[in-house]
């Protein structure tokens, strides 16, 4: 609770995560846009790669990936998050309320698969401040995608 408020999971979650990236000295966070700091389209793909390796070992989420065409669903969130880090890309999948319409996607499975992109970006060695900003673009699609 902050200031008498509840905050839903995800948003005290990416409360702590910029709350935290003040705290990181300015050496680890490299100036220049997102999408550089991503690693560009390649940098993107490798996070959306290892993202896909971690949904898999989820049991809380790996259900609900289940029987998805995994090179389209790669290509699609590549896509889609180097469009929201500013990339050259454009998103040309379906509308995130219509594509998880059936999906009843929960607090808890959003906040999994966002865990799994944290650890993703850790793997690829992604400056805190670069994830955190990246979460805060991501943040705002979940109001379409979970079940209302």
């Amino acid at each position: 609770m902050i200031h008498g408020r509840h905050l839903p999971p995800i948003r005290l979650a990416v409360v702590l995560a910029i709350f935290l990236a003040g705290c990181q000295s300015p050496s680890t966070a490299p100036s220049g846009d997102l999408y550089q700091q991503l690693g560009e389209r390649t940098g993107i793909a490798r996070i959306v790669e290892d993202l896909l390796f971690l949904i898999v070992e989820d049991d809380r989420i790996n259900l609900a990936f289940k029987g998805i065409d995994v090179h389209q669903f790669h290509q699609h969130l590549t896509d889609q998050l180097c469009q929201l880090s500013g990339g050259p890309c454009t998103y040309t999948g379906r509308d995130m309320r219509e594509l998880h319409a059936d999906m009843k996607v929960t607090d808890t499975q959003f906040n999994a698969l966002a865990e799994n992109l944290v650890l993703a970006m850790e793997q690829n060695r992604v400056p805190t401040r670069a994830q955190n900003r990246l979460l805060a673009r991501v943040v705002p699609l979940y109001p379409a995608i979970r079940d209302l």
